[in-house]
């Protein structure tokens, strides 16, 4: 018996051809769509640079990455406290690439009509790739506003925050030639309730704004423990206050801050999050004493936004592999998005992603428009709101988009598992949900001119009875203050569908207006794949596909 005709038991098949080298910008016809409706399209050689690097070697460097988590190394071989953290080569490839692009400083270095929009988009499609390297990058974007409040420092820090040079070396500021920043409020016996923070701060000579303290505390959660330097809060006579802490003292020597631990979590793997003690810890005061919220949130303000950005696109990511899944696997003889229920899922799905990047984009323009008193207020509430509702999607959409994979979805050759598992951090970082929800509440009660700022944005409908509808019922849903703390949930969710469908509506394109009203305002469905007859399934499932 020839034993050799039995070696090759089946020919394959109906497999799905990889989705490799594509230009994430050029095939998202959305995202080139809201970043110009918003002042952003100057940058589109820019984006369309970065989008054919992110889906080509980027991609590759975000799985490599996260095959290769960071190791703590506490001591040197000889024994000597070192306090090092060590990456794979692939995760400074992807800062180097990010820096490069000006995700951390381009708004800053080149402020103007689309600014924010523009770096919006770079960090929507870095994200697509590998979001634990984003970390870093967002915060030292971020850290800019808060520093500032304090110009001594900032004149020596800023400019290497602004450098596009990624610099990884463990050195002092003045011998780099770049600089991150990271961030360590949280303690364990507070979580978000910072005020119960212990850490207490000790002036070295006359102390006050500007001036050198020594740190004494820990910190339960400490991102990005190899950054230059971390805004951080202490205790003081006064009250909390914002410190800057560097990684070395100003005699070159490693300053009293030391990694007890990383975190091992759920996600976000490539980036490492650690547990530190400040043991007499050289740093100094940013802003007023006594008033470390109110300077620090100059900064969460910002990395709030990037949530939105972390989840809407890792929304998109997952609807990309899905739709193209669906545009080339047959069931039954026929492709599978040509079939009517899976038309529905991924229209359902379309929906979902662009609605998600409709607002942060909005975002976007009211940071870009800060002098603007309107955009002001519209920020302030919108920050919450997006990070909120956008960021509570982001799980379920992408287990759906999963799901249209079936069991290649699950497996770790897709990008898909690492994206489910990414996608909670951004509703727990930087305050969880009730925390958004009741800051929304805080914001509309307690700052004048809010509310009248919401309705002037929401209007009458813009021209649709069913928006006009629940618009009229937001509205008598905040005339009822009995138990609106219980209710907040409910109603920063409907805030944020009325946005949604606001912004959608003036987009001006009907098919994707209509399909969002009539499945999120008017719809009775509660999974995906539950919209309403009568909606241009083909369309929305064409625009969100990558090589439509």
């Amino acid at each position: 018996m020839n034993l050799h005709q039995y070696a090759e038991t089946h020919e394959v098949t109906n497999q799905v051809p990889p989705l490799e080298g594509i230009n994430l910008y050029h095939t998202d016809l959305p995202l080139r769509q809201w970043v110009h409706r918003f002042n952003g399209d100057w940058a589109d050689n820019e984006l369309a640079a970065y989008g054919q690097l992110a889906g080509g070697p980027l991609m590759a460097a975000g799985f490599l990455a996260n095959e290769n988590k960071p190791v703590f190394k506490s001591h040197d071989r000889v024994g000597n406290r070192i306090d090092l953290v060590e990456f794979h080569p692939a995760y400074h490839e992807l800062m180097s690439a990010g820096i490069a692009h000006g995700i951390t400083s381009a708004p800053w270095t080149r402020p103007g009509p689309g600014a924010h929009v523009a770096r919006a988009a770079s960090m929507y499609l870095h994200n697509q790739i590998e979001a634990g390297s984003c970390c870093p990058m967002t915060m030292t974007y971020a850290c800019v506003p808060a520093l500032k409040l304090q110009p001594d420092l900032a004149e020596k820090w800023l400019p290497k925050i602004l450098s596009r040079q990624y610099d990884p070396r463990n050195l002092p500021i003045e011998q780099k030639t770049g600089a991150t920043i990271g961030m360590a409020m949280t303690e364990k016996q507070g979580g978000t309730d910072v005020r119960a923070n212990t850490t207490r701060a000790y002036a070295v000579g006359l102390g006050g704004p500007g001036q050198a303290y020594e740190l004494v505390g820990h910190k339960w959660f400490c991102s990005a423990p190899m950054c230059d330097a971390f805004l951080t809060l202490a205790q003081t006579d006064k009250g909390l206050t914002c410190f800057l802490l560097p990684r070395h003292r100003t005699d070159g020597t490693r300053n009293q801050f030391y990694i007890q631990r990383l975190k091992n979590k759920l996600g976000n793997q490539a980036n490492a999050s650690s547990e530190v003690e400040f043991r007499g810890a050289l740093a100094w005061m940013v802003g007023e004493e006594g008033r470390g919220v109110p300077t620090i949130i100059e900064m969460v303000s910002m990395t709030r936004f990037d949530c939105m950005i972390g989840s809407s696109s890792l929304m998109r990511q997952a609807l990309t592999q899905a739709s193209h899944h669906c545009a080339y696997r047959t069931v039954g003889g026929r492709v599978l998005a040509e079939q009517p229920l899976m038309q529905n899922v991924l229209a359902d799905l379309a929906l979902e992603s662009e609605a998600a990047l409709a607002l942060t984009m909005r975002m976007g323009k009211a940071i870009d428009s800060a002098h603007d008193e309107h955009e002001e207020k519209f920020a302030r509430l919108v920050t919450a709101i997006g990070k909120y509702w956008i960021c509570k999607r982001a799980p379920a959409m992408i287990n759906e988009a999963q799901e249209c994979l079936g069991g290649a979805g699950y497996v770790e050759e897709s990008i898909l598992p690492r994206l489910y598992r990414e996608a909670p951090v951004n509703s727990i970082w930087e305050g969880s949900g009730n925390v958004q929800c009741l800051d929304v509440l805080r914001a509309l009660s307690k700052e004048p001119g809010v509310l009248e700022v919401l309705f002037g944005e929401l209007g009458d409908g813009h021209g649709d009875a069913q928006l006009k509808h629940h618009i009229e019922r937001i509205k008598a849903d905040f005339r009822d203050t009995d138990e609106i703390q219980y209710r907040a949930r409910q109603l920063t969710e409907d805030v944020a569908v009325a946005l949604q469908a606001k912004l959608l509506l003036e987009a001006g394109n009907e098919v994707v207006s209509d399909a969002f009203i009539a499945s999120r305002i008017a719809g009775r469905g509660r999974a995906y794949g539950t919209l309403p007859r009568g909606i241009d399934v083909a369309a929305l499932v064409d625009r969100s596909t990558p090589n439509s």
